[in-house]
């Protein structure tokens, strides 16, 4: 039986294919990230992101992801 594609797999693709950024969605909020290259590791996973929020433009200055625990 072949598998499909994992969430992570389809969530880079997606990424990739649309010219997309990630985000990270807090159930409430969705916020920019600025680091571009990290998250991709991390895709479709529940993580912690530490850094400085700019709550005018929801972007945050990341200082590290790390998945949740």
């Amino acid at each position: 039986m072949q598998m499909g594609p994992t969430d992570a797999q389809c969530t880079v693709a997606c990424i990739m294919e649309h010219d997309a950024t990630y985000i990270l969605y807090d159930g409430k909020e969705a916020y920019s990230l600025s680091d571009q290259h990290t998250p991709e590791r991390f895709a479709a996973q529940k993580v912690t992101v530490i850094g400085t929020l700019d709550a005018k433009t929801k972007t945050i200055q990341v200082e590290s992801i790390a998945v949740a625990k």
